[in-house]
């Protein structure tokens, strides 16, 4: 069985790094490729967003090491639901700078031009994926 999961989280240093970005993309194709998750990887400011697909048991598992890695805190469940197919399935780990987005993308699912996914339900932030999918925002196929 196909499950989809979206979190937030805040960078535990208080801003997300070219660095941190990179280690956390590293680790997360790896582990994904070897799994049968797919997904996309949303930072800015100090926040991660992450949709990930695959199967039930595997997100389950994956979502665990995601809640007790220390380079996050403040991890929140945003959504969580079985799925026919993936979204995400040209991605073992996409990302998005979020800071590079267009405003106007923003505050079409925002209160504000800053994107703050904690303000956010699940279905909002997975309209938002939607049409960053769309408009091609989403880069790094592997």
């Amino acid at each position: 069985m196909l499950v989809r999961l979206l979190y937030v989280s805040r960078a535990a240093e208080g801003k997300v790094t070219p660095e941190l970005t990179e280690s956390i993309m590293a680790a997360a194709r790896a582990y994904n490729l070897a799994n049968g998750i797919t997904g996309v990887l949303c930072y800015g400011g100090d926040v991660f967003m992450q949709a990930i697909e695959g199967g039930r048991d595997e997100i389950n598992a994956l979502y665990g090491i995601i809640m007790r890695d220390g380079r996050h805190k403040d991890v929140v469940l945003l959504h969580y639901e079985e799925i026919q197919e993936r979204r995400f399935g040209g991605w073992t780990m996409g990302h998005v700078n979020l800071e590079k987005l267009n405003a106007s993308v923003v505050l079409k699912y925002s209160e504000k031009p800053k994107l703050d996914p904690y303000s956010m339900s699940g279905k909002v932030s997975l309209a938002l994926l939607e049409e960053l999918m769309l408009t091609a925002s989403i880069v790094g196929r592997a």
